[in-house]
């Protein structure tokens, strides 16, 4: 639901953000990926986990389908670099300069 939201809030609608509040995609690559690390027998170390998730990445990836709304990706790019433009500099706060007449004893 929040994911809904702040595609709303971003102002993307459409196929794009159809495409982009379903999970299907996720589950997918994550089905792949595990489909392929069934094949290994020992898990060494961390190091191995990575590079058999990486190749289950790699076997998905051939799977990918271009995404429905991708014509609209510029615009969430856009409206996301917006968006963190403003959190980091939120226009109504005005940084406001006093004078100092006290004198300071240190």
């Amino acid at each position: 639901m929040s994911e809904t939201l702040t595609l709303m809030r971003l102002g993307i609608g459409g196929q794009l953000a159809k495409t982009l509040c379903s999970t299907n995609p996720c589950e997918s690559m994550i089905e792949i990926v595990r489909s392929t690390q069934r094949s290994v027998k020992r898990w060494h170390d961390g190091d191995m986990r990575k590079r058999w998730t990486a190749a289950g990445m790699l076997v998905a990836e051939q799977q990918f389908r271009r995404i429905i709304g991708y014509r609209h990706l510029a615009k969430l790019v856009i409206a996301i670099e917006r968006r963190a433009a403003r959190i980091a500099h939120p226009p109504d706060t005005t940084v406001t300069h006093t004078q100092v007449t006290e004198a300071v004893t240190v």
